[in-house]
């Protein structure tokens, strides 16, 4: 299941979503507000999203990664609105028998919800400035293969 909200992720509640006794390891990914981007001071941020379609999207995504790896549980939120330094943006939670489809599941998901789910980012900067961020190198996911000569995303 994908989530969008306005609220604080329960992160907790998540993990609670994808734990079953034939589970023996849980990944996750929290994603959180930082207070910097290329080299500028960022204060905090907001979320917008084309609610639908990143919906059907993020599901999409859950549904490949449940379908590549069998077995695992998979649940992904994505937070909405003015975000401060230190919330929680983005949340995922994987579940499996073993660690390995955990792992590979939930990076998977993260990789491809940044690259396919529509929802934009606003940074907002210490002088006073704003900006939209986006990622030229996120055409094609780590999951596709390499796209960018192996440079470093700074998102």
């Amino acid at each position: 299941m994908f989530e969008i909200t306005n609220q604080p992720i329960d992160s907790d509640g998540l993990k609670l979503a994808v734990a079953e006794p034939d589970c023996g390891g849980f990944v996750s990914f929290e994603g959180w507000v930082r207070d910097h981007h290329q080299g500028r001071d960022v204060v905090g941020l907001c979320y917008s999203a084309y609610d639908a379609l990143a919906k059907k999207e993020g599901a999409a995504v859950i549904a490949e990664a449940e379908a590549k790896w069998p077995g695992v549980r998979v649940r992904c939120c994505h937070r909405v609105g003015r975000l401060e330094i230190g919330d929680m943006a983005v949340c995922v939670a994987v579940a499996s028998a073993h660690r390995d489809a955990a792992f590979a599941a939930c990076r998977y998901v993260i990789d491809e919800v940044k690259a396919r789910v529509p929802i934009w980012k606003e940074e907002f900067y210490a002088d006073g400035s704003d900006a939209w961020v986006g990622c030229e190198g996120c055409g094609k996911t780590r999951n596709e293969g390499d796209k960018d000569g192996g440079a470093p995303h700074a998102h």
